[in-house]
């Protein structure tokens, strides 16, 4: 059974190249375009994982995963954040919030493949 990946970013031409990078490695991935409909989309169909930007408008991916983990649902769900920030404190902000791993920006394909591999345990 392959994984379901949702993935969240403002940047269209992002979201095409991380679902190229991961259908292509076999899982099925829904995109959204910022916190809210990350939030949203993540209500209404169970994911394996959540790979968000942070800075996003509407709701940046920090607060999404905040209210994501209220969520009984989500409790398990692992969330990477993919951005641009390599800041040592936003990533103790993300880890306190509930990420479970971060990539910067630009990501090299295989080596999202290889992180979503390893939190999947597929």
């Amino acid at each position: 059974m392959t994984a379901a990946i949702l993935t969240v970013d403002d940047s269209p031409s992002l979201r095409m190249a991380i679902r190229i990078a991961l259908t292509g490695a076999g899982y099925d991935v829904t995109e959204a375009g910022d916190g809210v409909e990350g939030l949203s989309t993540a209500a209404a169909k169970k994911f394996d994982l959540i790979i968000t930007d942070l800075n996003m408008p509407n709701m940046d991916g920090l607060t999404m995963i905040r209210e994501l983990r209220k969520a009984p649902e989500q409790a398990g769900v692992p969330i990477i954040f993919l951005t641009t920030e390599s800041d040592d404190a936003m990533k103790q902000q993300a880890k306190a919030a509930g990420a479970t791993g971060w990539l910067v920006k630009p990501f090299v394909p295989e080596q999202l493949i290889k992180v979503s591999r390893k939190v999947l345990g597929r």
